[in-house]
């Protein structure tokens, strides 16, 4: 059994964990699965919002795909999430990826 059907395993026992899914996503972007992935961090941003790790990874994500206003959007988000949950590491990385695209007058 690969990696891949291991955590689809694990999700059969646990559909609503957040860090499986996040795994999930995870194997999927090394696979070159974007779609597939994407779709598992949006289920994550839909069932769990407060999931501080999914921000980044998805607004990368977005980057890849060429949706910067997306991706833009998915870091400020990511940050309110963070901010309230007092995870300053968090914060930063998604400011920084923010700052590396523009700022808000560059997507408004």
């Amino acid at each position: 059994m690969n990696r891949l059907e291991k955590i689809k395993a694990f999700l059969a026992d646990s559909p609503n964990d957040s860090f499986l899914t996040f795994a999930l996503a995870k194997e999927y972007e090394k696979m070159g699965e974007k779609q597939k992935a994407l779709e598992q961090y949006l289920a994550i941003v839909k069932n769990d919002p407060n999931y501080v790790g999914t921000y980044y990874h998805l607004g990368k994500l977005y980057e890849q795909l060429e949706e910067f206003t997306t991706a833009f959007q998915t870091y400020k988000d990511g940050m309110k999430v963070t901010r309230a949950a007092g995870d300053q590491h968090a914060f930063s990385e998604l400011a920084g990826a923010k700052l590396n695209l523009g700022d808000d007058e560059d997507f408004e």
